[in-house]
């Protein structure tokens, strides 16, 4: 049985506790507090070097790291990743657009506020994380008004990868009220029936 080491409360880990439910893959969750510096034990470094959550140890022992990189992992040869060349690039350019362009300013937000409790000495990066993250909710907007997923029609591990901040986008005092699609997205996301919410 797969092992995923993480924090429920982190969006990252919660991409591959969706994307396992969504496949019905059986798998042991490993709590670990990132606050208590569990990421940096010798035993947690050992399974991963850079000392980051999520983890994903097969039943070999080896352990793959980087949650989008266990996304492809999970997905490849399933309908949540599409073979066709073009299309699956695409499903990376949504990725790599989640790790440069929306993970930095809108889960850093999210955790200056939900778990610093917004302190006065970050609220000028907080301010900034605003700013930045808005433009990237722009960019989701614009392409969730042509095609109802990300990368057209189909649910795919883009859709798994952005919608994991996404939708606790309030718990870092993110208003989506102007992003109309992006709210309808949110919607189809959670109505799969294999769905399984970040607490859940």
């Amino acid at each position: 049985m797969y092992k995923v080491y993480g924090d429920t409360r982190s969006g990252n880990c919660y991409k591959v506790k969706l994307m396992l439910n969504l496949l019905g893959i059986a798998h042991e969750w490993v709590p670990v507090d990132i606050l208590k510096g569990e990421t940096q034990s010798e035993a947690f470094l050992t399974k991963n070097p850079n000392g980051k959550i999520p983890v994903l140890e097969l039943e070999d022992g080896t352990c793959l790291w980087e949650s989008n990189a266990i996304l492809n992992f999970l997905a490849d040869g399933t309908e949540f990743l599409p073979s066709e060349p073009r299309l699956r690039t695409q499903v990376l350019q949504w990725q790599f657009f989640e790790q440069y362009s929306h993970e930095p300013y809108i889960a850093v937000a999210r955790f200056i506020q939900l778990y610093q409790g917004l302190p006065e000495a970050r609220r000028k990066e907080y301010e900034e994380c605003h700013a930045r993250g808005h433009k990237a909710l722009k960019v989701m907007e614009r392409q969730l008004q042509r095609t109802s997923y990300l990368v057209g029609e189909q649910y795919s591990i883009a859709d798994i990868a952005l919608y994991a901040y996404t939708h606790v986008t309030d718990e870092g005092d993110f208003d989506l009220g102007p992003y109309p699609s992006i709210r309808a997205w949110l919607d189809r996301v959670a109505s799969h029936p294999r769905h399984v919410s970040m607490l859940g």
